[in-house]
């Protein structure tokens, strides 16, 4: 998978179908993101002016669930990975947040947890840079029931409207 190189928002979608708490297709395709941009040679300009190859400790990996945590530290077992609450008041100049689960039925916690906007926030604001959403085109995809459920549902698609392909 070519590496779009630059600032802002990406999405990379992974077809899967039944993931909860855990996705072996999204784990594996951040794994290929995260070794495409270290072989790519980019770097970054910190706030000073500063230019750096971007190295493995420059790429912060969030999932919303442990399991899909354990994932992701399997196949790139020396990088920064963890929940959203782990990197509240973390930053880095790439973010890349595995959605995991294949549809908002599929969500172990439901739809207010995977969809919620504080979440979201947390973990793409943790980006300095670059930030990559990882997820399943299905879960732009909702039925929503209730007015709360499309404004979630509506930050998660205005996000992929923003962002640039992989």
């Amino acid at each position: 998978m070519p590496v779009r190189l630059g600032a802002g928002l990406r999405y990379l979608a992974v077809e899967h179908y039944g993931n909860q708490s855990s996705s072996l297709e999204e784990a594996e395709a951040v794994r290929e993101l995260v070794t495409d941009i270290l072989g790519a040679g980019a770097t970054w300009i910190d706030r000073n002016g500063v230019e750096a190859a971007i190295g493995l400790e420059d790429i912060l990996v969030i999932a919303p669930y442990n399991a899909q945590v354990f994932e992701l530290q399997e196949r790139i077992p020396a990088a920064r990975i963890g929940t959203v609450d782990k990197f509240q008041g973390q930053e880095a100049p790439i973010v890349i947040y595995s959605m995991t689960t294949s549809s908002p039925a599929d969500a172990p916690r439901g739809m207010e947890f995977l969809y919620s906007a504080n979440r979201l926030n947390v973990a793409t604001s943790r980006a300095r840079c670059l930030c990559v959403i990882v997820a399943s085109p299905r879960l732009f995809e909702a039925e929503c029931r209730t007015q709360r459920q499309m404004q979630l549902a509506n930050t998660f698609c205005r996000y992929v409207e923003l962002a640039s392909p992989l």
